[in-house]
């Protein structure tokens, strides 16, 4: 038998609701329609289930500590590999389920001066608990349960965590201490929703897609297939999430000069593949939508992936 948390997030609770997510489109105070019946669904099959709704990072900390592992020589909070303790987290949002990871990495990375034998090269996490993903919005076709093909429904998604294999998927770390499960898209637009081009640098590894001295009409970090479009141009060719690598595409503007046609201006994609990017801002802030939740940044940002750190219960 698994005892099972359904984790929902309320208004205030860091990234989890609100205009740091996204926002939600109902009360966050009351216990959703979706939940309740992913409950009722989780009991008939035999599950000890308790809801909590949580109102800060530190009430969701509380609920994340229960996965803690027994206690290790050198200190280190670590996920229990053998728990019968499974997580549910209802997110109207990519940012609400973003919120929850985010706090799952700060619980169990060690600080670089700690770092056990027995954490994965490559890797700055161990790997995390999965968890199982309740979409609140059930219609939504774009996001991250979505693009995966999760379960969508409340019975579908408790049958899952019953009885459906774990899919671990790969996690972008960033330097101002979150994390991106979907992807990033740089650059703002104007009222009319056409894009404001701004001057970067953007590296991949060791390949440059643009050194910022020409300007930048969007540029994507994907993780997944979230933004892989913008204003009708394709910019990521595959978003995989399983690949252990991070796509990145800018869009540049290239003047062509025609013969006896004066000149034109056409979209010149730009992309690369690989461990690590980063996004240098030459002018001031730079706008960015983060698994949906809007930011600015004027210094250098940094992406790296953690291949297969997190992962979902599937069908």
């Amino acid at each position: 038998m698994y005892d099972v948390v359904l984790l929902s997030l309320a208004e205030g609770s860091g990234d989890g609701c609100g205009s740091g997510c996204g926002g939600c489109a109902s009360a966050c105070a009351t216990p959703r329609t979706p939940v309740l019946a992913c409950a009722d669904a989780l009991r008939e099959a035999g599950a000890r289930v308790e809801t909590v709704l949580a109102g800060s990072d530190q009430e969701i900390d509380a609920v994340l500590a229960r996965f803690d592992g027994p206690a290790r020589p050198d200190g280190l909070a670590w996920p229990d590999p053998d728990t019968k303790l499974r997580l549910v987290v209802a997110s109207a949002t990519d940012g609400q389920l973003r919120a929850v990871v985010r706090r799952l990495v700060r619980r169990y990375a060690p600080p670089p001066s700690k770092r056990p034998s027995d954490l994965a090269a490559g890797r700055t996490v161990p790997d995390l608990p999965p968890l199982a993903i309740l979409p609140l919005d059930p219609g939504n076709s774009g996001d991250l349960a979505a693009q995966l093909g999760l379960p969508r429904t409340p019975a579908e998604v408790a049958a899952a965590v019953m009885n459906g294999p774990v899919r671990r998927l790969d996690l972008l770390r960033n330097d101002g201490g979150s994390v991106t499960l979907d992807g990033a898209l740089l650059g703002g637009s104007d009222d009319e929703g056409r894009a404001v081009p701004w001057r970067g640098r953007v590296e991949v590894d060791d390949a440059l897609l643009t050194d910022g001295e020409e300007p930048v009409l969007a540029c994507v970090v994907g993780n997944a297939a979230g933004y892989a479009e913008f204003d009708g141009l394709r910019l990521l060719a595959d978003g995989d999430p399983t690949d252990g690598r991070v796509e990145v595409a800018v869009a540049v503007p290239v003047v062509v000069k025609q013969r006896f046609k004066g000149t034109r201006v056409r979209v010149e994609v730009r992309r690369a593949r690989g461990r690590a990017v980063s996004v240098l801002p030459r002018e001031g802030d730079l706008q960015f939508l983060d698994d949906g939740v809007a930011g600015s940044t004027s210094r250098k940002r940094s992406w790296w992936t953690e291949p297969g750190a997190w992962a979902v219960f599937t069908s």
